[in-house]
C-alpha cells in the first residue's frame, strides 16, 4: 500500500480517536466548542493571510515578475482552510501551521522547481555567436522584411 492511501485510510481514525480522547476528559460538548471554535478562528486567520498573499502576487505582477511563490502559498492556503473546517484536532493543527508565513514559505519553496541556472537551458550548453545588422546594399524596397531588416542567407 502506497504512502497516500495510508494516509487518507488511517486520518480519520486518529481523528476520531483523539475526539473521544478529549470529550473523555473535558465532556462532548465542550469538545465540540472546541472544535468550532477552531474552524471559526482558522478562517478568520485564513481570509487575513490569504488577502495578505492576494496583495504580494498583484504586487509582483505589476512589477513584471511571476508570482510563482504566491500562487503555490495560495494553494497551501487553500488546503489550510480545507483542514480547518474538517473537525479534529490533527487537522487544524495542520491547518494552523500551514497558516505560519514561515512554515508556508517553506513548504512552497519545496512545491517550486528550482530556477534554471546561469548555464542556460535544460541541458546546460550555451551557444554564443554574433549578430550583425546589414543595410541592403541595392537599396532594393521590394524584398524588405516586415520588420526592415532582410533576412540574410548563410554561404
Amino acid at each position: 500500500m502506497g504512502f497516500w492511501p495510508l494516509v487518507l485510510f488511517l486520518a480519520p481514525i486518529v481523528e476520531m480517536y483523539l475526539l473521544f480522547r478529549v470529550a473523555g476528559y473535558v465532556g462532548a460538548g465542550l469538545t465540540v466548542v472546541l472544535v468550532l471554535v477552531t474552524a471559526v478562528a482558522g478562517v478568520a486567520l485564513l481570509r487575513r493571510q490569504g488577502l495578505a498573499t492576494l496583495t504580494r502576487g498583484m504586487a509582483r505582477l505589476e512589477r513584471g515578475q511571476l508570482p510563482a511563490r504566491e500562487v503555490a502559498e495560495g494553494l497551501l492556503l487553500a488546503m489550510a482552510g480545507a483542514l480547518l473546517l474538517l473537525p479534529g484536532f490533527v487537522s487544524d493543527t495542520i491547518g494552523f501551521l500551514l497558516l505560519l508565513p514561515p512554515v508556508r514559505a517553506a513548504v512552497a519553496a519545496r512545491m517550486l522547481p528550482e530556477p534554471p541556472s546561469a548555464g542556460g537551458g535544460p541541458g546546460g550548453d550555451v551557444i554564443e555567436g554574433e549578430f550583425e545588422s546589414r543595410e541592403d546594399p541595392d537599396g532594393a524596397d521590394g524584398d524588405r522584411h516586415p520588420r526592415g531588416d532582410r533576412p540574410r542567407r548563410l554561404p
